[in-house]
């Protein structure tokens, strides 16, 4: 694999932090257990973990986010550059990093508390400057959204790569996907790609959906993720099916931010996005089998490849007219 390729992430970094002991009482205050917290440790989330999976997989990558200039932020930070990931922080003293703390008793959560803000005027600017210095040095761009304001204005940052000729990866949120009209792969979990297109009453009527939706952004790939069922890819040429590949779901925690990175490790040397699909389908299988938001490094992935077949060439949308397969969101979001 090329290793010289350079790919920029986009998006909603934030610090998550697990408290983590154990209950052996409930509080004489209110009616809830009281947790004796033993270990604290912190981890990246959402942008940040798929930096982190990118550095996990070999890429050499930036990430550029918002941040506080705090030391939330000041941890975010140490965590990336240990892993190698360069950082590109767009800071400002009265904007907190984004946390999300969870309390945590033998491997379960039992509450979540969120710090987050949205952006103070200027920022966004200062972030769309930092951009467009930053995209002449990657071949790739990745954005992850998560809805906390660093991607507000990702119109711009689409139409500023694709002019460059970059590739642009997006995991979407929200309803208004026009946001992400001419991106090159836009990757929903089920429960977004409902919210959006519709509901449906089999197979054939889906494929219908997420052509459509394909077609009316511009988008070459449309990928949706669908938990247990797997995942579905579609482009101009048709569409490819690949069924979940898990042993042991432990964690969902953070798996499609490990598919997009899988999706853009894998674009990035030179497969197409079909190929790229089932390395990241592998990757989905690997992580939630593990605690937390979590990476894959490159050796187990390569290692779990071994045992995979060759991708399969994409076939016709289906016309098929029986009831549609439950698939709820569980393994990959």
């Amino acid at each position: 694999m090329d290793i010289s390729q350079q790919i920029l992430v986009v998006g909603d970094a934030m610090l998550d932090r697990y408290w983590d002991g154990s209950v052996d009482r409930i509080s004489p205050e209110a009616p809830v257990p009281v947790l004796r917290v033993t270990r604290r440790y912190d981890r990246a989330g959402g942008a940040a973990n798929v930096a982190l999976n990118l550095a996990a997989l070999g890429a050499r990558v930036t990430l550029l986010t918002l941040a506080g200039r705090d030391e939330a932020g000041d941890a975010l930070e140490r965590i990336l550059r240990e892993a190698g990931v360069r950082l590109e922080r767009v800071a400002d003293p009265a904007y907190p990093t984004i946390q999300k703390i969870r309390c945590v008793s033998r491997q379960h959560q039992m509450l979540r508390a969120d710090f987050e803000s949205p952006p103070l005027p200027g920022m966004l600017e200062a972030l769309a400057k930092r951009y467009a210095a930053l995209l002449n040095q990657h071949d790739l761009v990745v954005l992850s959204d998560y809805a906390k304001g660093a991607l507000s204005h990702c119109e711009y940052l689409i139409e500023r790569a694709r002019g460059d000729g970059k590739p642009v990866l997006v995991d979407p949120k929200g309803l208004d996907w026009s946001r992400y009209a001419g991106a090159t792969l836009v990757k929903p979990n089920l429960g977004e790609f409902k919210a959006v297109a519709g509901t449906w009453a089999d197979d054939a009527a889906f494929a219908r959906l997420a052509v459509a939706l394909r077609k009316r952004f511009g988008w070459t790939y449309l990928l949706v993720t669908q938990g247990e069922a797997g995942m579905t890819m579609f482009n101009g040429r048709g569409m490819v099916h690949e069924p979940a590949r898990v042993r042991e779901v432990f964690d969902v925690s953070g798996a499609g931010d490990t598919v997009l990175a899988t999706l853009a490790w894998r674009m990035s040397a030179g497969d197409d996005a079909f190929e790229a699909m089932r390395w990241a389908n592998r990757a989905a299988g690997l992580v939630v089998a593990k605690f937390g938001t979590s990476t894959v490094p490159r050796d187990e992935l390569l290692a779990s490849m071994r045992e995979a077949g060759p991708a399969p060439a994409p076939t016709p949308l289906p016309r098929r007219n029986g009831p549609a397969r439950d698939r709820s969101e569980s393994c990959v979001s």
